[in-house]
């Protein structure tokens, strides 16, 4: 259960952040949830209607109180107690044609105990006067919230606004009719109702932002079953939990962590008689784990699908983002920022980051708790923790300067987007299998380069192998994708195989078979893209199209692509003397020359010589000069 426990210290190291509205999902009070809403309904606080309004959905999201039941709510006819549909807030709901059943006897059933239980709160007092007159669809009706026809001779909600001019700020929320799939789509008569109360002397008039008011349904609904239990978590007797919290990774989100509604199945027969007996969860407790996680996934966690990925401090304090690129992580997709140093070079970002974990080191200290957790969930009601660590501050940072370092090459991600840094691992996975790979195998990826960075593992063969192969073939692949994947294949490699040493400058004393044949295929990529240049002719070097047959079988292809510059050659005339004494001096490096003439396969080593050698042949002078600039 130290999940659950560190998630529990970690709202209550945060209870500054409960209801911020400058959080996209704020950290809830416990006993609530949040819904989206779509009208707003501003009242005095005598119980009278004022006006309404329509939502924008920027500012949908709504704080409400909610019970066990309703916050998990799927299907059926559980009331949240204050804010719901219409179907639960309006007794005329059926009134006005509503194709649904009306719950609004339960819904005022569970307000009207709350309001018996805190008849002082001005707030409550004034909505529960207002739904008791049974007129809100009569009022928003009337307000031009809402908007009917006559069907029948009765008039009752319109489910569809079929002219496509003038149409209302409701149905652009709830269009109404179908979608691609026969499924109806959500109609007015389905908005979700949130409160203002106006009271003279109070400026807090939104109920969902209430503190007072989120106090007294914590004080009534807490209160509510005196049974206790031992809670497996704090080692306490205190109010066990009936359900847990769904919403973790987003508002539709349905699956949840610990779930026991299995009264059907027995899944747990033979060995225990009731689910507690298994594992009791205080309810408090629960609430608070939960909506702790729910608000650190969507503050500084990465969701992929269903795959969620969230590192936090249990202070509260801040972490690195573990699945970023470096160039991401040091200047957080700045390009001003990053624009605003002497370049893209090595020097520049490896001082930046230096500087980065010195911060962290800073504010997390060396003994802080960190943990890093997985989620994902193969069916819609059924989440799974896949990956889970427990590490303290000079741990974590540790590794991540380890993985930014060791597999720190230089990127081209585009244009805009040159730096020397690791990449990130959905770019390692969508190097590794193609940008429209699946997305269980993008996730799958994704979870097993992650011990690679949090632990410490080393890369997975295979991956690195994959990225090679892409990186080794530049037919059928756009410029900018070869070029990131080349990247990314340098660094993973370098990474694997960190004994050897390599750097990111052209190591010219390095005389091993295949670092030696990535450099010729360099030079000869050069030449003859040099010559192309002078001509005016824009197409793909001979290089360039034997490049995957060149990996594959060296020493017969070089002679092919040899034997082709010769044109080139001629072409450049004396020009090219340097760049032939170049490629000649490479050739009289092979040792012993039985390495030469062999054509075996060559390893990923081949693309770092070629990678390297290339950009030595660019000019000095600007480091983010494309490959063709004219040279010499």
């Amino acid at each position: 259960m130290n999940w659950i426990e560190k998630l529990y210290r970690t709202y209550e190291n945060c209870k500054a952040h409960i209801g911020d509205s400058n959080d996209e999902v704020p950290l809830l009070p416990v006993c609530h949830t949040t819904q989206k809403a779509h009208i707003t309904v501003v009242i005095d606080g005598k119980g009278n209607f004022c006006r309404a309004y329509v939502v924008p959905k920027s500012e949908s999201r709504t704080i409400i109180p909610a019970t066990e039941e309703s916050a998990g709510r799927t299907s059926g006819t559980t009331p949240h107690p204050l804010c719901d549909k219409l179907q639960y807030v309006a007794s005329d709901y059926l009134k006005f044609g509503g194709d649904k059943e009306s719950c609004y006897e339960m819904y005022f059933a569970l307000l009207e105990k709350w309001f018996n239980a805190d008849k002082n709160h001005p707030k409550l007092k004034a909505i529960y006067e207002y739904v008791k007159k049974g007129q809100l669809i009569s009022d928003l009706v009337k307000a031009g919230i809402l908007h009917t026809t006559i069907s029948n001779d009765k008039t009752v909600l319109i489910n569809q606004w079929e002219d496509e001019d003038n149409v209302p700020e409701i149905f652009k929320l709830l269009s109404g009719g179908f979608d691609n799939k026969g499924k109806s789509k959500p109609c007015q008569a389905d908005s979700f109702v949130r409160w203002s109360v106006e009271i003279p002397g109070d400026p807090q008039a939104d109920v969902w932002s209430d503190k007072s008011l989120w106090e007294s349904w914590q004080s009534y609904y807490g209160n509510r079953n005196p049974a206790k239990g031992l809670c497996y978590v704090t080692g306490t007797e205190n109010t066990l939990a009936d359900q847990h919290p769904a919403k973790l990774r987003n508002d539709g989100d349905k699956a949840k962590l610990i779930s026991s509604n299995d009264n059907s199945g027995f899944t747990f027969r033979g060995r225990f008689t009731t689910s507690d007996d298994a594992c009791g969860v205080g309810f408090e407790v629960t609430q608070k784990a939960h909506s702790a996680l729910r608000w650190l996934i969507a503050r500084q966690g990465r969701r992929d699908g269903d795959q969620a990925i969230v590192a936090w401090a249990v202070s509260g304090i801040k972490v690195p983002d573990l699945l970023a690129d470096t160039y991401s992580l040091v200047f957080g997709g700045d390009q001003e920022s990053a624009s605003k140093g002497t370049g893209y070079t090595a020097q520049e970002v490896g001082v930046a980051f230096s500087k980065l974990i010195a911060g962290y080191s800073a504010k997390l200290g060396s003994t802080e708790d960190i943990v890093v957790m997985g989620l994902d969930s193969a069916t819609p009601g059924r989440m799974a923790i896949t990956f889970y660590r427990e590490l303290t501050g000079s741990e974590l940072l540790k590794r991540v300067r380890t993985w930014h370092e060791g597999c720190s090459w230089l990127q081209r991600f585009g244009k805009d987007k040159v730096f020397v840094g690791a990449p990130a691992p959905r770019d390692i996975a969508e190097t590794a299998y193609g940008r429209r790979l699946d997305e269980k195998l993008r996730k799958a990826t994704i979870e097993r380069l992650l011990p690679c960075i949090v632990d410490g593992e080393p890369i997975q063969r295979d991956i690195v192998e994959s990225c090679v192969r892409r990186a080794s073939s530049r037919n059928g692949i756009e410029p900018w994708e070869w070029e990131k994947a080349l990247g990314i294949a340098c660094a993973l490699f370098r990474n694997l195989n960190e004994k050897e040493g390599y750097g990111m400058a052209l190591d010219e004393s390095r005389k091993t078979r295949d670092y030696l044949y990535g450099r010729l295929l360099a030079l000869a990529d050069s030449l003859e893209q040099w010559a192309l240049n002078k001509a005016g002719e824009n197409r793909q070097t001979n290089a360039a199209r034997l490049m995957q047959r060149f990996a594959d079988h060296p020493f017969s292809t070089w002679r092919t692509i040899e034997l082709s510059l010769a044109p080139y050659k001629a072409r450049l005339g004396g020009q090219s003397q340097k760049r032939q004494a170049l490629i000649d001096k490479v050739h009289s490096m092979f040792d012993p020359p039985d390495d030469y003439t062999s054509d075996k396969k060559l390893s990923g080593e081949f693309l770092l010589g070629y990678h390297c050698q290339r950009e030595n042949l660019k000019p000095k002078k600007d480091d983010t000069a494309d490959i063709d600039a004219d040279e010499e």
